[in-house]
């Protein structure tokens, strides 16, 4: 019995336009090429050199800076507040008496964290006018979070203020979350992979600024002075952990040293500072340094030809400079 003429049929999707297949478990390398390739296309085109980068903690955001007033989140970068019992107490809390003695201890605590907001925002102020004093095509010590609330949106927003670029680095979470408003909109990123993320913390960056924070921090902290104990970083890159009455409390690195956890010539892989005008003059040294070696490497890789004048638009190499140059 002859079959049935088929049905016609309609051209099949490009494999690049797939999105069941680029979705799909088999699609995930190219997943994971797209978070590498498409933050890289747009650092050259915005003539991103290097970044400042500054951590800390996502859970507290002020609501009015000029009051003062903040609001404990229900989770790391989340909009959504958590709940009333969980927030610090109200001053009329406190003084009627209803207010809890975890409530009172949140609201010390949060009259603290104000303070290390309004440094964080400092600080990445004062950098990112210093940085924009130097010469060349490229930015410099670009002002780096990860692109949410809390200690993120002071560094971005000092930057902001500033009348500098500055890049978040936000990540896709199972619950609502924004990247906050003062991110440069062309430097507004969002990753799905965790290790990409973190490839891009490191990857541009000559300093880091650790300021208060919980897990994320710590991890992100601990994680970037692993790669410059063990030398993965094609680059010396300054540690300011900000605020030592609180990291202290924290952690205590002695400790790891005293019992040969880790070398004590690693505990000088970092710095402590408690004012914003410290950690500046802490961080201008080390990048002053950077900038004495970057000078020496490009006197030696990117001396046009006699005659002929340089692109004017430099690829990924030149643009992110020895960094790239260096690893194999």
């Amino acid at each position: 019995m002859p079959r049935k003429s088929p049905e016609p049929l309609y051209p099949a999707p490009l494999a690049y336009q797939n999105q069941d297949f680029l979705s799909s478990p088999d699609g995930r390398v190219f997943r994971v090429l797209a978070e590498y390739q498409e933050p890289m296309t747009r650092f050259r085109k915005e003539r991103i050199q290097d970044t400042v980068v500054f951590f800390g903690s996502a859970r507290f955001r002020a609501l009015d800076v000029a009051s003062h007033e903040l609001e404990l989140l229900e989770n790391t970068g989340s909009c959504k507040p958590a709940p009333a019992d969980q927030q610090p107490a109200r001053p009329h809390e406190v003084e009627s008496g209803a207010a809890t003695e975890q409530q009172v201890r949140l609201a010390e605590a949060a009259v603290e964290m104000a303070r290390y907001y309004e440094d964080a925002r400092t600080l990445a102020g004062l950098v990112s006018r210093w940085a924009m004093t130097l010469p060349g095509r490229r930015h410099r010590y670009v002002i780096t979070s990860g692109g949410g609330p809390g200690i993120m949106e002071a560094a971005n927003r000092g930057a902001y203020e500033a009348g500098a670029k500055t890049i978040g680095l936000n990540i896709k979470l199972p619950f609502e979350q924004m990247p906050n408003p003062y991110i440069t909109p062309d430097l507004n990123f969002e990753f799905h992979y965790f290790f990409m993320r973190k490839f891009w913390f490191a990857y541009l960056a000559k300093a880091l600024v650790v300021f208060p924070g919980g897990f994320g921090t710590l991890d992100e902290m601990f994680e970037l002075l692993t790669l410059a104990q063990t030398h993965k970083l094609a680059k010396k890159i300054t540690v300011l952990i900000y605020g030592s009455s609180y990291w202290k409390s924290v952690l205590n690195l002695d400790i790891l040293a005293d019992k040969g956890a880790i070398s004590r010539n690693d505990l000088e892989l970092f710095q402590f500072a408690d004012t914003p005008q410290e950690a500046f003059e802490l961080l201008k040294a080390g990048l002053m340094e950077d900038l004495q070696l970057q000078a020496a490497w490009d006197r030696e890789h990117l001396q046009p030809a006699e005659g002929i004048p340089a692109e004017p638009a430099p690829d990924a190499q030149t643009v992110l400079g020895p960094d790239i140059a260096k690893t194999r």
